[in-house]
């Protein structure tokens, strides 16, 4: 028998049991979903990128629990139990959740079973899971006093049309509420309601406080029909165009760029054209170098022999750091592509690494000045063959300005920004981007032993540029590799930060990068580098080479899983 006091302690006991479980649960309620749908509609995929079949599309605040990721995708459940792959970039994830803590999870070897159309919800959502656009707006912006709210970011112009080379209306102080109504085709000049005045303004100082760009219909307006005038006008601080920069030509009509996703190898000959098969790869890439006055109908050789072994060709065309300042010089580079371009390559890269004074004048690194060759370039190449792609010099990933001076390098973020402003956008199928110093797995976002700098891990860079151009463009590697002095000795004194890699690190981060990057659904085209070069000085590109010093391709077997 329980004597009253002993009672009396029980229930007691058990209230600050109940209170206790109440107070445990308390934080598990408040946390909410994992993630909830953004958009209007979502397409749900069966595997992390825009190539896999949609399995289901999930309605705006549609609750989720995330179950693992791979890149900017992560495999999540909806409420009803539908189990999918969403991109990261259209999902409001909970604050406290560490999306690198999800397990990380394989890409199925199918493209899935997609749903039937009488079971879709809405069949405008697009194929690139973005938000499908409102519809129901005319096709030069939205019906009037509607859009997107904004908020201008910066002093800047507003212009009545989508370019630096139309006037300037008003200039819009910093903070100003604006009503975002349509943009241009490239996505990097947005049409604005401020007050009582329309008008254009650079996407980098648009802020929208909800939704995307892509959402905003494509506009045409010209304000009060005023064309641009034939010389421009001067570009006041806060505005696109960079200093001293001229406006660019309009870009003529051009093929449909890159298509899908591929891999292949920066190669030094043609003698492991098997070995690159058998890695799964369909593009080979080598250098050009054009001097004054050269024939690019002198390229039709390593293109046909590219084409005769199976391989798509991405041909690099570079020049004379101290020839670019000539007079006539960009024409005749102009010239030089338009006649390789006619020759048949797939694509073309136009200059390499014009970051940094060992590639572009010394003090002349001006990503304005850039544009203005890419346009006359995209111009030449897309007149004498559109179906070949054009694809931006690929910057040097680095934040050594600090150290060596504006002069002499600027650091890639800056410089991927200024070409954005520049309206580089225009005149490119694919953002060039190089990753060659990566000793951590592309699957890392921290941890780097030497820092978190973003050019240390494989996300950092697909971010970083991925965002200086809002999206607008896809990314193309044309060189990304792993350094490994196995079978070789050691590195030099630069690059003794790769010294602990292996080639089976190597290989297995190679792998893991293009399956990265294919899933990611914003890179097409990933440039291994290199092949087989055999240079083991200064500058040991023999480190990189995938077919190491016995003949073997460690690299080659890790990459045919990715297939």
């Amino acid at each position: 028998m329980m004597h009253r006091g002993s009672r009396l302690l029980l229930l007691t006991a058990l209230l600050f049991a109940l209170l206790a479980s109440i107070v445990g649960m308390a934080p598990a309620l408040a946390q909410g979903p994992d993630a909830t749908v953004r958009p209007d509609l979502l397409n749900m995929r069966h595997g992390p990128g825009d190539n896999y079949a949609v399995i289901a599309q999930l309605s705006r605040g549609t609750a989720l629990s995330l179950l693992g990721q791979n890149g900017s995708w992560v495999y999540a459940s909806a409420e009803d139990g539908t189990e999918g792959w969403l991109a990261t970039a259209y999902l409001d994830i909970r604050a406290d959740l560490d999306l690198n803590a999800l397990p990380f999870r394989d890409a199925p070897a199918d493209t899935g079973v997609p749903m039937q159309p009488q079971d879709q919800a809405d069949q405008s959502a697009p194929a690139d899971d973005q938000p499908p656009a409102d519809t129901s707006a005319p096709a030069d912006g939205f019906p009037e006093g509607t859009g997107i709210p904004a908020q201008i970011l910066g002093t800047v112009n507003m212009r009545s049309g989508p370019g630096t080379d139309y006037r300037v209306l008003v200039t819009v102080q910093s903070g100003t509420a604006a009503l975002a109504k349509g943009r241009n085709d490239a996505m990097d000049w947005i049409f604005v309601g401020v007050g009582g005045q329309d008008g254009w303004v650079f996407w980098e100082y648009v802020q929208l406080t909800s939704g995307y760009i892509s959402q905003l219909p494509v506009s045409t307006t010209i304000v009060n029909d005023v064309a641009p005038p034939s010389g421009g006008d001067d570009a006041a601080a806060g505005d696109s165009a960079p200093a001293g920069s001229s406006a660019p030509p309009p870009p003529v009509a051009g093929g449909v760029g890159l298509s899908g996703f591929g891999y292949g190898g920066h190669i030094d000959g043609f003698g492991h054209v098997d070995q690159m098969h058998h890695a799964g790869m369909t593009w080979v890439k080598t250098q050009v170098r054009f001097g004054v006055g050269a024939s690019g109908a002198d390229t039709a050789g390593v293109i046909n022999t590219a084409h005769a072994n199976g391989l798509r060709i991405l041909l690099s065309v570079v020049g004379a750091p101290g020839d670019v300042l000539q007079p006539g010089y960009f024409d005749d580079y102009a010239r030089f592509v338009g006649e390789v371009a006619a020759a048949g390559p797939d694509a073309i890269e136009v200059w390499n690494e014009m970051n940094i004074d060992r590639e572009w004048p010394a003090g002349h690194i001006d990503p304005g000045l850039y544009t203005e060759l890419l346009a006359k370039a995209y111009n030449a190449i897309k007149s004498a063959n559109p179906n070949v792609a054009v694809i931006t010099g690929a910057l040097a990933p680095t934040g050594a300005e600090g150290a060596f001076g504006a002069d002499h390098v600027w650091n890639d973020d800056r410089y991927v920004r200024g070409m954005a402003a520049a309206g580089a956008a225009r005149y490119m199928d694919c953002l060039g981007a190089h990753y060659n110093e990566g000793i951590v797995s592309p699957n890392q976002t921290s941890g780097d032993p030497r820092s978190e700098y973003y050019t240390r891990y494989f996300w950092g860079m697909v971010n970083t540029y991925w965002s200086a151009f809002g999206g607008a463009r896809p990314i193309c590697f044309t060189e990304l590799g792993y350094v490994s002095p196995e079978g070789l000795g050691p590195l030099p004194a630069n690059f003794l930060w790769g010294s602990d890699t292996s080639v089976a690190e190597q290989a297995q981060w190679l792998a893991d990068a293009v399956r990265l990057a294919r899933g990611s659904g914003k890179v097409r085209l990933v440039i291994v580098w290199n092949i087989n070069f055999s240079y083991y000085g200064s500058d040991p590109m023999a480190g990189y080479a995938i077919v190491r010093p016995d003949g073997s391709c460690p690299a080659c077997d890790a990459l045919a899983g990715v297939r």
